[in-house]
């Protein structure tokens, strides 16, 4: 079996209801467990952007994608590894203020993952992070060894590619240019 690597897909679609279900309908038949999934509007109106990372080998993803695209609603989808783009992903860290003022550790690893405190009260403090998943991960390690978390939660990745262009607006704009190249042989006729 081939080593698994992370992939990061990036799919923009139509903001069509149905749709996030017909994409992870794509894994579930592949047995592909989605390791993240973020998805809102994209800079383009109308258009949005799916966000997915999966650990799977190169054959693998090539199938997914292309059985992704050829979803009606679906305008592109392309995948990445982490160099091809930059990312990152928030997380929320809800400690005890009786057990995180009682360890004078606590401070020195909020300031070692440069997190900020954006919430106190008599009850509890409300940690933010925001990074790589790595640096995520292991200062909630860090912060469980202190005793003092009470809740925890992580967004999924957000994802933008390092190359100087996005390749879903060249789609869009050929696909425009043949719509008005189409309309234009129709009033001709």
């Amino acid at each position: 079996m081939n080593d698994k690597t992370l992939y990061t897909l990036i799919v923009h679609s139509e903001n069509i209801a149905g749709l996030l279900n017909q994409i992870t309908a794509v894994f579930t038949r592949r047995q592909i467990n989605i390791e993240s999934l973020n998805v809102s509007a994209s800079s383009i109106k109308g258009v949005h952007k799916y966000t997915i990372t999966v650990w799977t080998d190169k054959s693998t993803i090539d199938k997914v994608v292309k059985q992704i695209v050829k979803k009606i609603d679906v305008l592109q989808a392309h995948y990445f590894v982490d160099d091809e783009i930059y990312y990152h992903e928030i997380a929320l860290y809800k400690v005890s203020i009786p057990e995180f003022q009682a360890e004078p550790e606590a401070s020195k690893v909020i300031r070692k993952y440069n997190a900020r405190i954006v919430e106190v009260n008599p009850v509890f403090a409300i940690v933010e992070k925001n990074g790589n998943s790595e640096d995520i991960t292991s200062l909630y390690n860090d912060l469980r060894t202190l005793g003092c978390v009470l809740q925890f939660v992580r967004s999924g990745r957000v994802a933008i590619t390092t190359s100087c262009f996005e390749r879903v607006n060249e789609f869009l704009a050929d696909r425009e240019a043949r719509h008005q190249a189409e309309m234009e042989i129709r009033n001709e006729c």
